[in-house]
């Protein structure tokens, strides 16, 4: 990563802190993108955000799609609208700003990583987390359709499984009953792994994985990795 230029979304805490600390021992220069300088529900701010990038670094080599939110925690008939349409635009429209911003940056350069962190949510539904899912499934089709659209560059998901952050403190004392919630924090993955598996997305060992959603649940894929 030496020398690359790297942007991570919702990065003051859990994976993107832990990502934006990895890519920076690797090398890279790290923009860690937090919500005070990079709402990626806004356009306007996310678009801001890239082109500060570009004129401060004049190019940008990877994007991470990580920023996401777990509010409201509800069944359906009690989640309210607001909150439910907000988490829709953290974690499925902030992913479409993202790659919007970003894939023209890298089409000019002729090459770039885009890597959206997704979730096992994406996959299979939890009680009371249906805008976490909805939002999570749609990130993971965008995420297929970007690298359909652009086969040149490597667009990559990868669904890490639990992990120990602030955001699993909160699912425990959220009220809802479901299979993540009865876990112990002892149970997640340190968000190190993530991060690890980031970084290691962008280098050559991962480029027959382009256009996939990669699993830390896999074994393979974690001895792949070195976790």
């Amino acid at each position: 990563m030496q020398g690359r230029i790297v942007a991570v979304t919702g990065a003051a805490r859990g994976i993107g802190q832990a990502a934006a600390e990895a890519f920076r021992a690797a090398g890279a220069t790290v923009m860690a993108l937090t919500r005070a300088d990079c709402d990626v529900a806004d356009w306007d701010s996310v678009r801001a955000a890239v082109e500060r990038i570009q004129r401060d670094h004049g190019r940008l080599d990877v994007w991470v799609n990580n920023a996401s939110v777990i509010d409201p925690m509800a069944r359906l008939e009690d989640a309210d609208p607001a909150a439910w349409r907000r988490a829709i635009d953290v974690n499925l429209t902030g992913v479409f700003h993202g790659m919007r911003a970003a894939i023209p940056v890298m089409r000019t350069q002729g090459a770039g990583t885009i890597l959206t962190v997704s979730s096992g949510a994406a996959h299979t539904p939890l009680e009371g987390w249906s805008a976490y899912c909805a939002g999570k499934a749609g990130a993971a089709m965008l995420t297929r359709a970007a690298h359909l659209e652009n086969p040149d560059l490597r667009i990559m998901g990868l669904s890490p499984g639990t992990v120990a952050t602030d955001m699993q403190r909160a699912i425990k004392a959220g009220g809802i009953d479901n299979r993540v919630s009865r876990l112990e924090f002892s149970d997640h993955i340190p968000p190190e792994w993530p991060a690890r598996a980031l970084v290691w997305m962008c280098g050559d060992a991962a480029a027959d994985l382009n256009g996939t959603e990669i699993s830390l649940r896999d074994a393979d894929i974690r001895a792949r990795i070195g976790l």
